[in-house]
C-alpha cells in the first residue's frame, strides 16, 4: 500500500493542529484558573533570540496552509499576524484548518514531482512537491508546534505527550 501526498499532508496537519488548539484550551484554563496575564504566556519565549508562543503558532499555521495551497496550486490564504489572545490564536488554527477541508484529495495527489519555488529574499529555492513536503515543511510546522507546546509547558501547563499526539 502506497501513501499518498494528500494523506501525507491535510489530515496530518488537520490532526495535530486540532490537537494544539485543544492545548491552548488548557493554557487558557490554567490563565484563568491562576487568575494570570494571558499576554505574558503569548508574548513568552523560551530564549530571547526565539520567536514567541503566539508566533509559533502563527508560522506552523502558515506552514500547513502554505504547503497545502502550493501542492494543490491554489492561492494562500493570507492571515494577518494580529492575535493577542489565545482565542485569538484558536481561531487563527481554526481558520488554517477551514481552508485545508476545503482542499480534495485530488488537487493534491500526484504533486510528488510538482516544483515548488520558494522565495528567501532574492533567492529562489526549489523544490518537488514530495522535497518541499517531507524534507521542509512538515518538518517546520512540527519544530513550530513543538516549540509552541515546550513554552507553554514550560509555563506550567499541565500538558503531556498524550495531548500533543492526541488519539490516532
Amino acid at each position: 500500500m502506497k501513501i499518498s501526498m494528500y494523506q501525507a499532508s491535510v489530515p496530518q496537519f488537520v490532526k495535530v493542529l486540532g490537537n494544539l488548539s485543544n492545548i491552548i484550551d488548557k493554557a487558557q484554563a490554567h490563565v484563568d484558573a491562576k487568575k494570570l496575564d494571558a499576554a505574558a504566556l503569548i508574548d513568552f519565549r523560551l530564549f530571547p533570540d526565539m520567536l514567541p508562543m503566539k508566533s509559533q503558532v502563527q508560522i506552523a499555521c502558515d506552514t500547513a496552509k502554505g504547503v497545502v495551497a502550493r501542492l494543490a496550486g491554489v492561492e494562500i490564504p493570507v492571515h494577518e499576524d494580529t492575535e493577542k489572545t489565545l482565542a485569538d490564536l484558536k481561531a487563527r488554527i481554526a481558520k488554517a484548518v477551514a481552508f485545508m477541508q476545503t482542499v480534495k484529495p485530488e488537487q493534491i495527489d500526484g504533486t510528488e514531482d510538482r516544483e515548488v519555488v520558494i522565495k528567501r529574499g532574492e533567492t529562489d529555492i526549489r523544490y518537488t512537491g514530495m522535497q518541499f513536503l517531507l524534507g521542509r515543511a512538515l518538518p517546520n510546522f512540527y519544530f513550530h508546534v513543538t516549540t509552541a507546546y515546550n513554552i507553554l509547558r514550560h509555563n506550567g501547563i499541565e500538558i503531556g505527550k498524550r495531548d500533543y499526539l492526541g488519539n490516532p
